[in-house]
């Protein structure tokens, strides 16, 4: 019941949306009809070859995914809201569905992080004013909500930097960060900097044994993220190589494969990017601890 009337609830949405696209945008809906080969026809220095055109083709894939997350995120927040219109829910569907409301929200994240990847090697930064707990706690949710959901559920409730440890440590994450720094605010791009926090601890959650460590720190006109696990380690002939699309380290001897995928790689283009420094601290069996140092701005 409660699916057929999702679906009814995205159908309707989509059409609505189609009809007010046409109706108050015709440009940017006829822009959807053209065809990639038409469109990079006509963008300058488009003449690079395969590899600028496959680029440009990805970059509508990702655009074009933020309409059905839109979609289905509208259709679930109704089914939530108005229950007096598409019937009442039991307390266990009502948290499935919260559930799914969350991680299709994480979904638009990830998206908009792609955008954000594209537009940080064209050199496009937006700094802002937000503060560090704001940033630090909301990253720490995203992360959460995929990975462990009793966790973030807890962390909600949290109403201070104390607090907030206390939920962390007892699931093995160690923040570290004075509190007089953490009520501090900043002048950076938040979204990239929330996105290489988001992969650092994804990547130490995934190898961890135990325990991670997040280490948030100023020095002089920097902001200085730290991200540490007890995993197995990485050898120092993969230090660079894993910075590397999809690289995974072999399987052979005591170090088991490690796949990286997309994530260390995006992190350190938009670090460079923002005119950062990346570093890893790591060996065989010794865990591994990547520093990131990233440049404030004066004003915003």
């Amino acid at each position: 019941m409660i699916i057929s009337t999702l679906l009814g609830i995205v159908k309707k949405t989509a059409n609505e949306s189609s009809n007010r696209n046409q109706e108050n945008n015709g440009s940017q809906f006829s822009l959807h009809t053209q065809s990639t080969d038409d469109i990079l026809r006509e963008t300058p220095g488009s003449r690079g070859g395969n590899m600028e055109k496959e680029r440009i083709k990805i970059d509508f894939l990702i655009h074009d995914l933020k309409v059905p997350l839109a979609v289905i995120e509208a259709g679930i927040t109704s089914l939530l809201n108005r229950q007096e219109k598409y019937g009442k829910l039991t307390h266990k569907q009502e948290k499935v569905l919260r559930r799914a409301l969350r991680n299709t929200r994480v979904t638009q994240t990830l998206v908009n992080d792609a955008l954000e990847l594209g537009r940080s090697k064209e050199g496009v930064v937006h700094v802002s004013t937000c503060s560090i707990s704001e940033l630090v706690k909301n990253t720490l949710l995203e992360v959460f909500d995929l990975t462990n959901d009793n966790l973030s559920e807890q962390m909600r409730t949290c109403s201070d930097l104390s607090s907030l440890k206390e939920v962390l440590g007892a699931h093995g994450v160690s923040l570290n960060v004075e509190n007089r720094l953490w009520a501090q605010e900043v002048c950076l791009d938040e979204p990239k900097v929330r996105q290489i926090l988001r992969n650092l601890l994804n990547n130490a959650l995934k190898y961890k044994r135990n325990t991670v460590e997040v280490t948030i720190r100023g020095e002089g006109d920097t902001l200085v993220l730290t991200v540490s696990d007890d995993g197995e380690g990485i050898p120092q002939e993969y230090h660079e190589r894993i910075f590397e699309c999809y690289f995974q380290m072999n399987g052979q001897g005591a170090c088991p494969v490690r796949g990286h995928g997309l994530g260390l790689a995006g992190v350190l283009v938009l670090v460079e990017d923002m005119g950062g420094k990346l570093t890893l601290h790591s060996d065989r069996g010794c865990g591994a601890t990547f520093s990131v140092t990233i440049p404030l701005s004066e004003t915003c």
